[in-house]
């Protein structure tokens, strides 16, 4: 089995490096300097230079202006932004215009999709639920009236919340359905509390009292929100590994200057094995991560369905980045903690990476409801 990044997904790779060169992770909020502190938006400026170079598009159809490329393709560039803590809703974005894409009716997808893939409108994704701890579907009812339908619920600690355009809604109906809702900012009868997570990033609570919507901003289409919560899973393990990379590499580097008794802490046989126990970390994050990508991109069977294999990578996604953030900090010593030194910041990252769609515990236990409806051998 043949797991070479075409061209095409090298070539995306490669583009993302070149916009984020000049992102500097010590702009990025720092809640342990001003704890709450966040900015008022995202990184506008970088989000254009994104969608320049037509980064924003990946996974659109060539007749929407897009590449036409697969989730493999969106990893090779969420890696690349999680290793600057990039600012920007690529991920949500990109994944909810490919829902859309997948799963939307003709009209929404020819009001939005062009225009999403430039840039010109901001999508984000509420996946958490009411209080983070349950199935978002659940958390906001979906009612049929007349033409349109009409929302009531809560939605937790939705990423972007105050500066997207949109929010995708996952919604179940009394015939226990879920479907799709595209919400926009300020609609009548929404609303926002701020919330804030553990990187300093400001959050909302979007609260839904009877809001309607015409038909074409609902997607009913069966599989949709699994779909695309599997592929905001595998995004967000893209990301753990890219901020795991640059950690282990600011540790690496760290340790091969820093001197003990006349020598480079890395020379110190428990320093070379804590290290090399977190790259053995990173290369399983990596091939489960590809792994579960090349499933949902393929749609190949196996013995398990495909959530099974994105449950695997977020596990190691999960225990990886929290055990190596943890050791580049026991391995820097007195100099992690300065805040004028960026380790800090990934490690707010990886706490909020680690927990993002559910801890290693809860995919444990969806794998192990798998394995037990999917018997193997």
């Amino acid at each position: 089995m043949d797991f070479t990044f075409t061209e095409e997904q090298q070539a995306a790779a490669e583009a993302a490096r070149g916009v984020f060169a000049g992102v500097a992770p010590d702009a990025v909020p720092s809640p342990a300097l001003t704890p709450g502190a966040v900015a008022d938006d995202f990184d506008r400026p970088l989000w254009g230079r994104l969608a320049d170079a037509d980064l924003l598009s990946l996974l659109l159809a060539e007749e929407y202006g897009g590449a036409g490329l697969d989730a493999v393709a969106l990893c090779l560039v969420l890696r690349e932004s999680a290793k600057v803590l990039a600012r920007v809703p690529l991920l949500e974005n990109s994944a909810a215009i490919a829902a859309v894409q997948a799963y939307g009716g003709p009209e929404l997808k020819a009001g939005l999709l062009a225009r999403a893939g430039r840039g010109e409108v901001v999508l984000t994704v509420a996946a958490h639920g009411r209080t983070g701890h349950d199935p978002a579907e659940l958390a906001v009812t979906a009612r049929q009236d007349g033409s349109g339908w009409v929302l009531e619920g809560v939605q937790t600690v939705v990423p972007w919340a105050y500066d997207a355009d949109l929010v995708v809604v996952p919604a179940r109906t009394a015939a226990d359905r879920t479907v799709l809702a595209l919400v926009a900012r300020g609609v009548e009868g929404g609303s926002l509390a701020e919330q804030f997570s553990t990187s300093g990033e400001r959050l909302g609570e979007l609260r839904l009292e009877s809001v309607r919507l015409a038909a074409r901003d609902v997607i009913e289409a069966e599989g949709a929100w699994e779909w695309l919560r599997e592929l905001l899973a595998i995004g967000t393990c893209a990301q753990a590994l890219g901020l795991g990379e640059r950690v282990l590499g600011m540790t690496s580097e760290y340790a091969s200057k820093r001197e003990q008794f006349g020598h480079p802490i890395a020379t110190f046989q428990a320093v070379a094995v804590q290290s090399a126990d977190r790259y053995i970390d990173l290369r399983a994050m990596e091939a489960t991560l590809w792994q579960a990508a090349w499933r949902i991109t393929s749609g190949a069977r196996g013995a398990l369905p495909a959530s099974g294999d994105v449950a695997v990578a977020k596990i190691w996604a999960s225990e990886g980045v929290r055990r190596i953030v943890q050791t580049a900090q026991h391995l820097h010593g007195g100099f992690g903690a300065d805040v004028d030194y960026s380790l800090h910041r990934y490690h707010a990252w990886a706490k909020h990476l680690e927990l993002a769609l559910g801890p290693a515990a809860a995919h444990e236990e969806a794998l192990g409801e798998l394995l037990a409806a999917h018997p193997l051998g």
